[in-house]
This record gives C-alpha cells, sequence and structure tokens, in this order.
C-alpha cells in the first residue's frame, strides 16, 4: 500500500467538470492498492497519515501532524502509484491491485478515515479526476506500508 502525501493549501478534485472533493489547508493523499494489501494494512496506513508530522511548529521544525493543525485530509486513488517501472519505457501494473478489490478497500478506507477524523474529502474511485492543489513547501512524503 503507497500513499503520496503532499502538505496543500487547498486540493480540489473535479469530475466532468463537477466538483467532489474541495478542501483547505491540510494532505492531499493519492493512494495505491497493491497485492497482499489487506484492511488491517489500509487502516495502519490511515493512522501514520494522520499523524505523520509534515507541519512547521513554532521553531519552523516539521513536529506536527495533521491532526493538530486541524487540517484537511483529501484522498485519492491512484493506481499508477502502484506501477513497476524498473524496466523498459512502460510501466507494469501487475503490482497494482485488481479493480474491484482496489475500489472496495478505497471504498473502506474513506469510510474508516471519516470515521476516526472530521475533515475527509475523496476523489471517485476510477474516476477521469482532474486534481488541483497549491503544494505548501512543497513538503512531499511516499510513505509505504
Amino acid at each position: 500500500m503507497i500513499a503520496l502525501l503532499q502538505r496543500v493549501r487547498f486540493a480540489k478534485v473535479e469530475v466532468e467538470g463537477q466538483t467532489v472533493a474541495d478542501s483547505g489547508p491540510g494532505l492531499l493523499a493519492f493512494i495505491a492498492f497493491e497485492q497482499g494489501d489487506t484492511e488491517a494494512k489500509s487502516h495502519r496506513l490511515l493512522e501514520r497519515i494522520l499523524n505523520y508530522r509534515m507541519f512547521p511548529d513554532e521553531q519552523d521544525h516539521l513536529n506536527l501532524n495533521l491532526k493538530q493543525v486541524s487540517g484537511t485530509l483529501t484522498l485519492v486513488s491512484q493506481f499508477t502509484l502502484a506501477a513497476d517501472t524498473q524496466h523498459g519505457n512502460r510501466p507494469s501494473f501487475d503490482p497494482a491491485l485488481p479493480p474491484p478489490l482496489a475500489k472496495q478497500m478505497y471504498a473502506e478506507l474513506v469510510e474508516h478515515a471519516r470515521q476516526v477524523y472530521p475533515q475527509v474529502e475523496s476523489g471517485i474511485f476510477a474516476a477521469d479526476m482532474q486534481v488541483s492543489l497549491l503544494n505548501d513547501g512543497p513538503v512531499t512524503f511516499l510513505l509505504k506500508i
């Protein structure tokens, strides 16, 4: 399971010209599910996302997490993060979880996130999404579980 976290001033997700997610300061997390991922791994990844220290304290050190700054979490599925890019010029998506299972895992992740954190936005699984954001810093981290 992979999460690409970006600290953002805002994030917006549109599908077919309609806004499906619009958030203020916080984190934009692109999520990919891989073969062997489980609900337990998904819960652990969410815990890490919510507690990952990506925000500056009074001394401008990255010591605060999303919860401490009351930021918004925007979750967007992005299977391309699971691509094997080590050989050739065309990615292989063999490591990615098959779409029906990934859709189920993404829906569960979003539902669980909304149960444990009050400010959660999300994209739409497998939709052609246009994602707008203003990366703050820039601060970007890749988490793998």
